[in-house]
């Protein structure tokens, strides 16, 4: 008895050609409202999407003239997280902004 195996028991490892897709992205938008201090706006901006005084005031100024702006665009996961703080935070400063966020 050799106890050889003689045969020949390769394993072949088939890799799949598909390809991995980017996540979707969804546009995180503010809304303008009458009552939200301008000022509170910037300050959110800045604190919620980490721009500079700069973007943070163009952004607000693009809900204040044009009825929404958009401060960013991320994975659904983050843009979920990133709504559901921003309108938290003006609640609970007193403010009706609101923020919501669309698919791109």
């Amino acid at each position: 008895m050799s106890g050889q195996d003689t045969s020949n028991d390769t394993d072949t490892i088939s890799r799949s050609s598909s390809k991995t897709r980017e996540p979707s992205l969804y546009k995180v938008i503010l809304l303008n409202d009458d009552f939200t201090p301008m000022d509170f706006v910037v300050e959110l901006i800045m604190k919620h999407f980490r721009k500079s005084l700069q973007e943070a005031t163009q952004i607000m100024l693009n809900v204040h003239y044009q009825g929404q702006g958009l401060c960013g665009l991320y994975p659904r996961d983050i843009a979920e997280t990133k709504v559901f703080e921003v309108n938290s935070h003006a609640r609970q400063s007193g403010h009706p902004l609101k923020c919501l966020m669309e698919q791109n």
